[in-house]
């Protein structure tokens, strides 16, 4: 072959191999193009984002049940609001969900003297005249399951600077209704340990018997703070719905204060509409002033204290309705990590 046909071959070839690797630029910078326009960001596992975090809180207990100011529902007395304590861990499986576990004590605390209105003819001047009061030292076990507003598909650290969130969970907890002795019992005889704090449950104010460990459902919303990198502030409020009514020893209807034989506590703990004075108010004294005599020995306010001579019952609670706990809370959370370490940034 010549050598200027060696020349075209050479040029021809150069050429078509030129060709070739543009079209095959052209192909991969499209191809890279179309990868990029849909390119959403490197997937992660959860299990990477799971940590978990310990936190201290400081609570407020309200309560509503028979001896909340009024019968209408979520009616409670702000004024008898008691502190409480708690500790929590928290761990985080997913962008926006996580597990709580908390143990919280406080207390509660009701009384018709404080809190019902003496001047309300329809509702308040008869729980005034009842006369009833209590107190409950609360400890409780709570797991709820938290969701954020906001998602977090990222390491705790690029976690959003604040989020609102709402829980509902399962709680058991053991409680222990109480009162104060007065000063004489219905004979008025003195007590030797008058003013003492005494359990109500073994009394059995109204006949009854029930258990002092008992289960709720916890619910509510709340708001999370950053503070900083390992550290959350939350504010959250939610309620407490019991299974139980008892919370104030208060439910049912009185009974015959008879069948308390010799034990005066009881009887004295079961009634205490005598210990109300006269002057507070005209329908105070108005319904005071109208006594019960089918007892020896002592009188009652008619309708409180005592079975009817037709054998109907005169009411003391409201059998149909559970006691509820309203909690408000003050969360601090310190982030740990997997497994107890320091967390780690990435």
């Amino acid at each position: 072959m010549s050598t200027f046909f060696k020349l075209i071959f050479f040029l021809l070839l150069f050429t078509a191999s030129n060709e070739t690797f543009s079209q095959m630029s052209r192909y991969a910078i499209k191809r890279n193009n179309k990868q990029m326009a849909n390119y959403r960001g490197q997937k992660r596992d959860f299990k990477d984002l799971a940590y978990n975090a310990i936190g201290l809180s400081l609570n407020a207990f309200n309560y509503y049940g028979d001896l909340s100011p009024s019968a209408k529902r979520g009616s409670t007395d702000l004024s008898l609001t008691k502190p409480a304590i708690g500790l929590s861990f928290t761990h985080r499986f997913g962008p926006r969900y996580q597990v709580i576990g908390g143990l919280a004590y406080g207390a509660i605390k009701g009384s018709d003297m404080e809190s019902a209105d003496p001047t309300d003819a329809s509702n308040g001047a008869y729980r005034y005249v009842r006369n009833l009061s209590f107190r409950n030292r609360i400890t409780e076990l709570s797991v709820v399951a938290q969701v954020d507003l906001f998602e977090n598909t990222q390491m705790f650290s690029a976690r959003p600077g604040w989020t609102p969130f709402a829980y509902a969970g399962i709680a058991v907890f053991r409680h222990n209704p109480q009162a104060q002795v007065p000063g004489n019992d219905l004979f008025g005889q003195p007590f030797a340990n008058a003013g003492e704090w005494v359990n109500l449950q073994p009394l059995k104010t109204e006949g009854q018997s029930y258990n002092l460990f008992q289960f709720a459902i916890p619910f509510g919303a709340g708001v999370r703070f950053r503070l900083a990198d390992q550290m959350d502030v939350s504010l959250e409020f939610g309620f407490r719905y019991t299974f139980t009514d008892y919370l104030d020893d208060v439910s049912s209807n009185y009974v015959d204060l008879n069948t308390f034989g010799d034990n005066q506590l009881a009887r004295a703990m079961s009634y205490r509409s005598n210990e109300v004075p006269m002057g507070v108010s005209a329908i105070v004294d108005e319904i005071i002033a109208n006594r019960y005599t089918g007892y020896v020995g002592f009188t009652t306010v008619n309708g409180f204290g005592h079975v009817n001579p037709d054998g109907t019952l005169n009411p003391r609670g409201k059998s149909n309705d559970r006691d509820i706990l309203m909690l408000t809370t003050l969360r601090l959370n310190y982030i740990i990590g997997k497994n107890f370490n320091r967390a780690k940034f990435r």
